[in-house]
This record gives C-alpha cells, sequence and structure tokens, in this order.
C-alpha cells in the first residue's frame, strides 16, 4: 500500500486511477479532434486546450471516486464497477455543463461532452475488462510470512483470501509449541536460518502475529530480517493499515501511545477544518433553506407534531449539545425511553421513511456546523444514555470524542448503519482510525464518498 497524508491506499487502485486518469485525457482529446473533424475545423495543439482535458478528467475522476468506483465491491465485480462508473460518468458530464453554463464560457461544448462521455465509458470498461485480472493477480501482491499460527494468523488468513486483498500469505510459522490453528504452519525450530528462509522466499513484509508474546518473541531473528530490507510489522498496527479500522480485540494503550498518529500538530488543520465548515455550511444554508421549509410543511402534514426535534448529543471533549433535525418519528416514539433504531422501525413516519433514505433530516444539523459544535466530517455524536452504557462496555470509546462530532464520518462510509453494542463497537474502530489518523486528505475523501452512501442508500435506517 502507498501511505498518503496518512491514510493508506492499495497499489492496484493508485495504479488503476492513474491509467484512467489517461484514459479520460484521451477520452476528451480524442472527442474534441473528432468535433472539430466534423465542422472542418482546426483542432490545434493539445496544449492549448490543457486545462480544459484536465478540467474534464479531475471532474469525472472525482465523480468516480464519489460513487464508489474504486471500492472494494466495484473492485471484484465487473458488473457494480460498470454500474459505478455509468452514474459517475453521467454526473461528471452534468458538472461540467453546469460548470461551462456557469461561467458562461464554450470550453465544454455540449456535443464534445457527447463524444467524450461515450468514449470516457467504452475505455475505462475495457480498462476494467483487460487490467481487472491482472490487478488481482498474486503479482502484483506484496508477499507476507506470519509469524504464529493461532487465531490472529487464522484472521490475517481470512483478511488475504479476500478477493481485493493486497497482499498474499506466502507461509505460517508456528513460534510455539502449542497446537497451531493453521495446519500447514511450519514450526519454527524446523527452519535453521529464519532470515535465508526469508530471503528464499521473496517475502516483502513480515507480520508478527503471536497470540502471547512472552518468552516467544523473536527479537534476534526480527533484527535481522528488518536490516535486509524486509518490512517488520506488528499484528494491530498491519490490520488497522489493510481494513482502516483500529482493532479492539488485540490493541492495547501502549499500542495507541507509540504508534504513529494523534498527531498534536494539528492547529493549522483543525483551522483549515473550521474555515471550510464556516463558509460551507453558510452556504449549503442558504442553498438548502427552501428545501428545509418544503420539508418541514410536508412533515407537519403527514403526522401530528412539530417540523423539527431537538435532541441531546455528546460532542467534543464529553460536552453536550443539542442537535436540530427534521421529525421523521412519531412525536410519542421514546415514550418508553432511549431506543436504538431498528431495521423497518415501526416509529418511523411515512415521510420519515424517505427524508431518512436520503438524509434530508440531516441539513439542519448544518445549523450546529456553523456554530462550532459540530463538523460535517467526525464521529457521529451519540446520546448521553447511550454513552453512558458504551463507555462502559467498549474500551476505548471515550476517546472518539477528543474529535469534534459530525454529520458524515469514517465509519459511516464503511459500516452499514447499526443499532447494537456490537454495532457500536465495529463503528467505533472506525471512529478511532478518524481520530488517529486525520488529516484534510482523509476529510475530503469521506466527504466525496458520501454521496456514494446518499445516491445508494447504504446505512439508512
Amino acid at each position: 500500500m502507498i501511505r498518503l497524508f496518512k491514510h493508506y491506499i492499495p497499489h492496484a487502485v493508485i495504479l488503476l486511477g492513474l491509467i484512467d486518469l489517461a484514459l479520460l485525457v484521451f477520452a476528451g482529446d480524442f472527442a474534441w479532434r473528432l468535433r472539430a473533424s466534423q465542422i472542418g475545423m482546426d483542432p490545434g495543439a493539445i496544449a492549448a486546450r490543457g486545462w480544459q482535458l484536465a478540467g474534464f478528467a479531475g471532474i469525472i475522476l472525482t465523480a468516480m471516486i464519489a460513487v464508489g468506483v474504486y471500492g472494494a465491491d466495484a473492485l471484484r465485480s465487473m458488473r457494480f464497477a460498470t454500474a459505478r462508473l455509468l452514474v459517475a460518468i453521467s454526473l461528471g458530464v452534468i458538472a461540467l455543463a453546469f460548470v461551462d453554463f456557469l461561467f458562461g464560457g464554450q470550453n465544454f461544448w455540449r456535443s464534445t461532452l457527447a463524444y467524450s462521455m461515450v468514449g470516457a465509458i467504452a475505455l475505462l470498461v475495457l480498462n476494467r475488462l483487460v487490467a481487472g485480472g491482472v490487478l488481482g493477480a498474486s503479482a502484483f501482491r506484496r508477499r507476507v510470512l506470519v509469524l504464529g499460527a493461532g487465531q490472529r494468523a487464522a484472521r490475517l488468513r481470512a483478511l488475504a483470501d479476500r478477493p481485493e486483498s493486497g497482499f498474499c500469505i506466502v507461509g505460517y510459522i508456528a513460534m510455539t509449541d502449542m497446537t497451531p490453528d493453521i495446519e500447514e504452519s511450519i514450526a519454527r525450530s524446523a527452519i535453521s536460518n529464519l532470515t535465508r528462509y526469508v530471503e528464499n522466499l521473496s517475502v516483502s513484509e513480515v507480520v508478527l502475529a503471536l497470540e502471547e508474546r512472552r518468552n516467544a518473541l523473536p527479537l534476534g531473528d526480527l533484527l535481522r530480517i528488518k536490516t535486509t530490507g524486509v518490512h517488520v510489522n506488528d499484528f494491530s498496527s498491519f490490520i488497522e493499515r489493510e481494513t482502516g479500522r483500529v482493532d479492539l480485540d488485540t490493541v492495547n494503550p501502549s499500542w495507541l501511545i507509540f504508534s504513529d498518529g494523534f498527531s498534536s500538530g494539528r492547529a493549522i488543520s483543525s483551522a483549515a477544518k473550521r474555515l471550510f465548515d464556516i463558509a460551507a455550511s453558510s452556504l449549503l444554508l442558504v442553498l438548502s433553506a427552501p428545501v428545509i421549509v418544503l420539508f418541514a410543511l410536508l412533515v407537519k402534514l403527514d403526522s401530528k407534531g412539530p417540523a423539527f426535534f431537538r435532541q441531546t448529543r455528546v460532542g467534543l471533549y464529553g460536552q453536550t449539545f443539542d442537535v436540530i433535525k427534521l421529525r421523521s418519528m412519531r412525536t410519542d416514539a421514546e415514550a418508553a425511553g432511549a431506543q436504538w433504531a431498528q431495521k423497518d422501525d415501526p416509529r418511523v413516519t411515512r415521510l420519515g421513511k424517505f427524508i431518512r433514505k436520503v438524509r434530508i433530516d440531516e441539513l439542519p444539523q448544518t445549523w450546529s456546523v456553523l456554530k462550532g459544535e459540530m463538523s460535517f466530517v467526525g464521529p457521529r455524536p451519540e446520546r448521553p444514555e447511550f454513552v453512558a452504557e458504551l463507555e462502559q462496555q467498549l474500551p476505548y470509546y471515550a476517546e472518539r470524542h477528543m474529535v469534534k462530532p459530525g454529520i458524515t464520518g469514517w465509519a459511516q462510509i464503511n459500516y452499514p448503519y447499526g443499532a447494537s453494542i456490537e454495532d457500536s463497537r465495529h463503528k467505533l474502530e472506525f471512529d478511532l482510525y478518524y481520530a488517529k489518523n486525520y488529516t484534510p486528505f482523509l476529510d475530503l475523501l469521506i466527504l466525496l464518498q458520501t454521496l456514494r452512501v446518499v445516491l445508494w442508500h447504504e446505512g439508512a435506517r
């Protein structure tokens, strides 16, 4: 994987994205030349239309990222990828037409956009047909040797078996005399020189997956392996990198303290984030005001009760604040006390089902962003009643309050809607990853992919 602004991106995704970018530029240039030949115009040098081509390719690629073209499902399913490509390119072309209209120019002709759209779809689908099998081949995956043969090693094997995995495991070494969970593992005593064994297998990374490190940590072997240029990683760091979450089953306080992350040098990033929140929330409140007013009236007509409701949530450093949302449930929804939302929740009104799916009920929360109680991106704020329970049952739950809560977040785009202690545990793993690895780049990635969640109603309940 390649680490970009503290966030890991698979090599295959980077390579696929670069090829897509080149093909988009080619499609845009071909469309221009085709249209120029039809009207008898000199197409001119490619440098003269460089910014138009860059704008076309950049906006389409941004739309592709936003709708999940580079997600795990799209990488392993050609049918899934094609559907997302069609949506992304359509949205991108609409955005380009809007830009051309907004600035009153003739930079993106409708005819060239139509040709570009057809050409881009054909080339990008062909790219996935040709390169898809190659990118998924083991030759493009990192070769990993696992030191350990217990439950942690079994978890790594399951992770490597995923179609979108960026690594393959070339061997397991049982470091203790305990009965191994991995039958094909080799006993450490059967290997005379571990460093040479690593070299012979062309291993690119060694992962320490010991159930118990006491008297089993091969410091001498690991030092020699490290000095030969092979990357050595511990289990928790490897899981964090490969899954984008902090594994609560294996993480300990010392790992959180000494691992990279939770950087104190966030003053500039935090200031930039606040400026973005103020500008974006002000603009969104102005643009969405008619929508909010319209649906507020519809909520009043659909069921008895107020159009809006306030609810206390826990925010930064555990401080409470009130969020405002369009009401999507009956007024007596919590007559018996605070409850988790359920699938097909009977408390949700007819209109409430719709506004929850398209996230219209969340729009008034933009006011909390403008006031500084929330941000656009961050862990979703929970209710005090649930927080008290979750802090008792889930380790490190309080650490998620070290960053400002958000309307959307890393957990929201990676994990479906959950309404239980176990779901909260999984979401906490993603929230801790965000708090640990926050950068403006990660915020941008989350904002873009929130469009995917809204379009396909992922996580809505």
